[in-house]
């Protein structure tokens, strides 16, 4: 594999310039294991063309070599500038094989040979591929003859010098005196320059094309329309090049994609349909590609994991088939176009999903690529001006204390939070790339989005709500369960108490997280004394519904009718307070230091109904003890059990009460609201 040197793009002073080492790799594999070899024949000439000229530099150096043997005081060439011209500069050990050559006992010893015979293996097979694996017209006896030179040069390896009819067999070029490499070589490079007659190519609208007809053009042109509309999104990475050509029936389109050799795409364009081909070595990356393209009417076939020898050192990609159906050739051009501006959002996706999991989950992370690129903004521009690096300055810079290194986002903003900052961050990054503007707006830019983030969070408030629905939840179950004790089944009393019981158990995590919170960031510590007193109230609500399911137990048959009256009352006025507090939560979610008068007071008023619900469950609860001592004074299990449950619920508004002097001194205390 050779490797050419690029840099990674970043942006000073409105211009973009290369950082990052990219390797080229090898597509053609990619594409001849998809199957479709007749869109790699302009590349495979080329590269046996090049293949032509090293082979014979390679024979020019091996007869210098025997000369050099022959006379060691005789002048030497230099090499050196013939590697440069055909990209072999780092072959310095051809130019030393001549160097060091000596003859003994008339063999010709070569430090090297090994390296020697595997480069003009590799090299013959490169040049005989377009005239023996093309799919058109083989010819037989070049392609027996390169077998049998490959043998050859096999054989070569095993030894550490050459005989004199070894050399002979190399070198010459006289065809009465048999067959040789040299020969062979130039017999190719004939029917080399006969295949390039052939498919004389043009470019249309910047795809390489060839042996297309007439009608072909509309198609294309719809491909590449698509392709370039987006492809500025790539900031110069490499990419991208489209190969066009007709097959039988069918207009086949291939397209790199980016630079690893198994990320390819091969479509197949017929009357009505678009059928496409797409390989990848990552399984997210290959589902994030498949979800854009089923948004546009695709279907797919997906295929088990494929391995192909010599393609990306052995491991294993995802292959699958994507098919649209049209009926109209409008229908046809549109998918086309929409499916080529797909493409370019595919280039370092998989890196730009790591990037982002530094902040997020992995499905959020995968949700904002897809944002990015329905919007069309990508996520090139966020990587190149910083990526990670770019978030983590704007974390310091706006509130180094409420971010330990290395935190997510979205463990201090909350989800949806991370997730609007994040794909505003990435939009900005690409509207001020694309306009050539200064690297230093995008961290600008950076940092007045997670300042205004941090200013209207409400991650806090969003466990609050939570948790407060959990409750009205308990309540609003216990409601019911009372409203029909006398008409309700025994086994839903039990029904009652397992859901009640999963509310609780929810509630409980919530005030779990909290605590976690709270171990990290001191900040969270009167949101945990709200939650405490919140969750106090939960517990007692979920051991009512534990009680009222007592209270239906075999041999009990549940309460009279008066009691259960009067214990409806104060769930009913328990649940009252919870809808208030809900309502409390929400306001001071939006309340700030600037809040304006109504918003003050409709808060107040939803704390103070909170304490009036306290005192009326106070006067409840004293008026059903009176009602159990009237009419269960004689039944001690019924009565013991009513009272409980009686309590239960009274004392749940106790713990709403203090949840609700907590959040007031949170919201109205001297630090304003919650920070």
């Amino acid at each position: 594999m050779q490797c050419q040197r690029f840099t990674s793009l970043t942006h000073t002073q409105g211009k973009l310039r290369a950082t990052a080492k990219i390797c080229t790799m090898d597509k053609q594999k990619a594409v001849a294991t998809l199957g479709q070899n007749s869109l790699l024949l302009p590349a495979w000439i080329t590269a046996a063309l090049l293949a032509n000229d090293r082979l014979k530099l390679y024979l020019s150096v091996l007869q210098s070599a025997a000369a050099h043997a022959a006379d060691p005081q005789a002048p030497l060439p230099d090499w050196s500038a013939e590697l440069r011209q055909h990209g072999q500069a780092d072959l310095l050990w051809l130019g030393e094989l001549a160097a060091n050559a000596f003859v003994q006992d008339a063999l010709l010893v070569l430090p090297q040979l090994d390296a020697l015979t595997q480069a003009i293996g590799d090299d013959l097979q490169t040049m005989a591929k377009p005239v023996c694996e093309s799919g058109g017209a083989p010819e037989p006896a070049l392609c027996q003859r390169r077998e049998q030179w490959l043998a050859f040069l096999e054989r070569l390896k095993e030894q550490e010098a050459l005989h004199p009819g070894d050399l002979i067999a190399l070198t010459h070029g006289e065809r009465k005196a048999g067959d040789s490499l040299h020969l062979l070589v130039m017999d190719l490079h004939k029917r080399l320059n006969a295949l390039s007659a052939q498919i004389a190519t043009e470019n249309i609208d910047g795809a390489h094309a060839w042996q297309i007809d007439p009608d072909d053009r509309p198609l294309i042109q719809a491909f590449m329309r698509g392709l370039q509309r987006t492809a500025p999104l790539k900031f110069g990475h490499p990419g991208l090049a489209t190969a066009v050509t007709r097959h039988g029936k069918k207009l086949l389109i291939q397209n790199d994609i980016g630079t690893n050799d198994a990320h390819v795409l091969v479509l197949e364009v017929s009357a009505k349909t678009v059928r496409l081909t797409y390989s990848d070595l990552h399984q997210v990356r290959f589902d994030f590609f498949r979800q854009q393209l089923e948004s546009l009417g695709f279907s797919w076939e997906l295929l088990a994991p494929q391995r192909a020898d010599g393609l990306n050192q052995g491991q294993p990609y995802v292959l699958g088939h994507a098919t649209l159906q049209v009926r109209q050739p409008a229908a046809l051009l549109q998918g086309l176009e929409a499916a080529a501006s797909r493409i370019v959002f595919l280039i370092d996706w998989n890196r730009a999903r790591k990037r982002l999991q530094l902040f997020v989950g992995k499905a959020l992370a995968i949700d904002i690529l897809s944002h990015c690129a329905k919007t069309e903004v990508g996520h090139m521009a966020w990587l190149l001006a910083g990526g990670e690096q770019l978030v983590y300055e704007a974390m310091q810079a706006v509130d180094s204390h409420a971010f330990r290194v290395g935190e997510r986002l979205d463990l201090v903003l909350g989800e949806a939070a991370a997730r609007q900052f994040l794909q505003a961050l990435l939009t900005e990054a690409s509207i001020k790339l694309r306009q050539q503007l200064p690297l230093a707006m995008v961290q600008d830019e950076a940092r007045l989005l997670l300042a205004r983030a941090m200013r209207q969070r409400s991650f806090e408030f969003d466990l609050l709500a939570e948790h407060a629905a959990l409750q009205h939840a308990l309540a609003s179950e216990l409601c019911q369960a009372l409203a029909q004790a006398g008409r309700s089944e025994p086994q839903n009393w039990e029904r009652t108490l397992q859901r009640c019981k999963a509310w609780e158990h929810q509630a409980d995590q919530l005030l779990t997280t909290a605590r976690e919170r709270t171990r990290r960031h001191e900040r969270w510590r009167p949101l945990l004394e709200l939650l405490d007193a919140m969750d106090d109230a939960a517990d007692t609500l979920e051991e009512a519904a534990y009680l009222l399911m007592l209270l239906h137990t075999e041999p009990l048959r549940g309460l009279p009718a008066r009691i259960v009256e009067a214990l409806l009352r104060l769930a009913e006025t328990t649940l009252a307070a919870i809808q208030d507090q809900i309502k409390a939560i929400e306001i001071a979610r939006h309340l700030s230091l600037q809040a304006n008068r109504v918003d003050e007071e409709a808060f107040l008023q939803a704390l103070w109904r909170t304490l009036r619900a306290e005192r009326q469950c106070d006067e409840h609860y004293r008026q059903t003890r009176v009602q159990l001592v009237q009419e269960l004074a004689q039944q001690p299990v019924l009565f013991g059990l009513g009272n409980e449950l009686a309590g239960a619920l009274e004392a749940a508004t106790d713990h709403l009460l203090k949840a609700g002097y907590v959040l007031r001194r949170i919201v109205l205390g001297p630090a304003g609201v919650v920070t």
